[in-house]
């Protein structure tokens, strides 16, 4: 996948964060983003941060289901908006194959959290993607 890309989830976690931390709206945040030119958020970012939030008490109850001696409370909150982030492309982007869906929460955990986290992170998608034909969506 592209580097573009890449950046552009990045971003998209980076919105996901700035909302639950701020206690604010996804768009709030992305209307924050937009005011300001640099760096600049394309649609992308703005698309997946949408639908993200859009399904995040669903992605958090299969989050809280799959991860295995966590609570989603006890995760950084960076690590968790990775995987709801990771989730959602997992489990509704048909557009994106399995493999790159984890990969690429994988490669932004790497760029934005702890040593551990790409490791948990790829582990709790894994089950997700291991159990997607049960899940009810």
């Amino acid at each position: 996948m592209s580097g573009a890309r890449r950046k552009a989830r990045r971003r998209a976690v980076e919105v996901l964060y700035e909302s639950e931390v701020r206690a604010t709206s996804v768009e709030d945040v992305i209307g924050r983003r937009r005011a300001q030119p640099e760096p600049p958020i394309n649609e992308f970012t703005e698309s997946l941060a949408r639908s993200v939030d859009e399904r995040r008490e669903r992605i958090d109850e299969l989050l809280n289901t799959y991860a295995i001696g966590w609570t989603l409370e006890r995760m950084p909150v960076v690590d968790r908006n990775i995987l709801r982030m990771g989730a959602y492309e997992l489990l509704w982007a048909d557009d994106i194959p399995d493999g790159v869906a984890i990969a690429e929460a994988v490669g932004v955990a790497k760029e934005l959290s702890t040593d551990e986290s790409p490791n948990f992170i790829s582990g709790l998608l894994s089950r997700l993607m291991e159990n997607k034909s049960t899940l009810s969506l």
